[in-house]
């Protein structure tokens, strides 16, 4: 009984310390290790709740998300972010994810996201700031003319 004791308290001691010290590689890899696979078998990245947006974006992102939600809900609208930000789709068969730290400070970093959706290449840029709760992303950046996830918003006013 002592050793169990021991155990589960030694857990404990160093589970928050650990969880506090993610990188940011850490958690971009947390991010996409939810599509490995087919949306069929896979879960993704859900965002259907202000704490799970909050859990992936910095908080200006996140208001914006959650303000836009709530407001296209109110007018029974599609919310200006309709697919994955992090995938760039509705649906997915991802293969071959690949994920390089470009810049890393310690409070933001900037991560180049590589994998196959369907057997077509894409790419995806994550700004990644530090938070009080840990590594957020700040900014979406898909490729060619596809723009910014920050980017939906500034075309429409903030929703109060």
């Amino acid at each position: 009984m002592p050793r169990i004791f021991f155990a589960l308290l030694l857990f404990f001691a160093i589970t928050p310390a650990f969880a506090g010290e993610q990188t940011p590689l850490a958690f971009v890899q947390w991010i996409y290790s939810h599509y490995q696979g087919s949306d069929h078998g896979q879960q993704g990245v859900f965002l259907d709740k202000p704490s799970e947006v909050r859990r992936y974006f910095a908080p200006p992102l996140a208001d914006r998300i959650i303000a836009d939600d709530a407001a296209a809900a109110r007018r029974d609208e599609v919310p200006a972010l309709d697919s994955d930000p992090f995938i760039d789709a509705q649906d997915w068969e991802i293969t071959g994810i690949a994920i390089h730290i470009d810049s890393q400070d310690a409070r933001a970093a900037h991560a180049t996201v590589r994998f196959e959706n369907f057997k077509k290449p894409q790419t995806v840029r994550l700004d990644l700031v530090r938070t009080p709760a840990g590594w957020r992303v700040s900014e979406v950046t898909w490729p060619g003319d596809e723009g910014t996830l920050g980017g939906l918003y500034k075309k429409q006013p903030a929703q109060k």
